[in-house]
């Protein structure tokens, strides 16, 4: 575990204002789905790096995968974001061989289609090939065309169209050929 910077504080050092303002800030991280937040104002800088990426990492090294923690500010590789065949608690389905998981890069609405009158962009069962749109998501008043990263297919879109979805939430099962 890397050592924090020495000018780095525990939070009951701080006077309560300033602790309420982290608060809200990793609230809203967690709302927008941020892996790390910094702000500077002249006299004080603040940086606030989510957890959540880490342990993700970690889960996944437990799983029997080896994985390198990536760098900052980079996503692990597909290969190593691959669930167990079984989640333990049961939210994500059995997976089969070559068979993965694509998360949800962000917080938002997933959205099947470009447009409401629009057909899909992907069904179950289809091929996709890299860079092909699978899906979006609007967060903040932005659509968001969530891409294949390799050719794969299509075994189950996992999220309900105009639903809310999670940073890290399964969207779909897609299988290597």
């Amino acid at each position: 575990m890397a050592k924090s910077p020495a000018s780095a504080r525990p939070l009951s050092t701080l006077p309560a204002a300033d602790v309420a303002e982290v608060r809200a800030l990793s609230e809203l991280m967690r709302e927008y789905g941020l892996a790390e937040l910094e702000l500077e104002d002249g006299r004080r800088r603040l940086r606030l790096v989510r957890a959540q990426i880490r342990a993700a990492a970690a889960e996944t090294t437990e799983a029997g995968t080896s994985a390198a923690p990536a760098a900052k500010g980079q996503e692990p590789p597909a290969a190593e974001r691959q669930a167990p065949t079984a989640a333990p608690d049961g939210s994500a389905p059995a997976l089969g061989p070559n068979q993965y998981l694509l998360p949800s890069p962000m917080v938002g609405t997933f959205y099947r289609a470009s447009a409401p009158d629009a057909p899909p962009l992907v069904e179950e069962g289809d091929t996709v090939r890299r860079g092909q749109p699978l899906c979006i998501i609007e967060a903040m008043k932005m659509m968001n065309e969530i891409e294949a990263e390799a050719i794969a297919r299509v075994v189950k879109i996992l999220c309900e169209n105009g639903g809310r979805v999670e940073y890290g939430q399964p969207l779909m099962v897609l299988e290597k050929p």
